[in-house]
């Protein structure tokens, strides 16, 4: 049975192949996603499919092309923390954007039932204008 660790670590591979089921697949029917006051998808959303509509479907706000990055992640008990960037294309001028962010994803029962996000918000805001 893998660790609460590899499952964030597939997660986050099959976010950046576009495998948005298999992600899914990771979540409770009721987990809580919380994006950051400032972000431009600020809020939490509760279930997958909320998330789906309230988070995936709209990175493009961002700016375009956007990614995650992770470069590290702590694990311990039923909590993984992911820390690594966000990049992103500024649309009108296409220079690459990137900033740090850091994920804490709680687990029960091998689901995940919360995500918060950490980002500089005041950065992105900067980047994406």
């Amino acid at each position: 049975m893998p660790t609460n660790k590899q499952i964030i670590q597939g997660g986050y591979q099959a976010f950046a192949r576009g495998d948005v089921p298999k992600v899914l697949a990771l979540m409770d029917d009721k987990i809580e996603w919380t994006e950051a006051e400032g972000f431009p998808l600020h809020g939490t959303y509760v279930g997958p499919q909320a998330v789906v509509d309230g988070v995936f479907m709209r990175l493009g706000e961002t700016g375009d092309d956007f990614t995650v990055t992770p470069t590290r992640f702590v694990a311990e008990d039923d909590t993984v923390v992911a820390t690594g960037t966000y990049s992103w294309k500024h649309r009108s001028t296409g220079k690459l954007a990137q900033v740090q962010m850091a994920h804490v994803w709680t687990f029960r029962d091998g689901k995940v039932i919360s995500m918060q996000q950490h980002v500089d918000t005041l950065k992105v805001q900067e980047l994406s204008a």
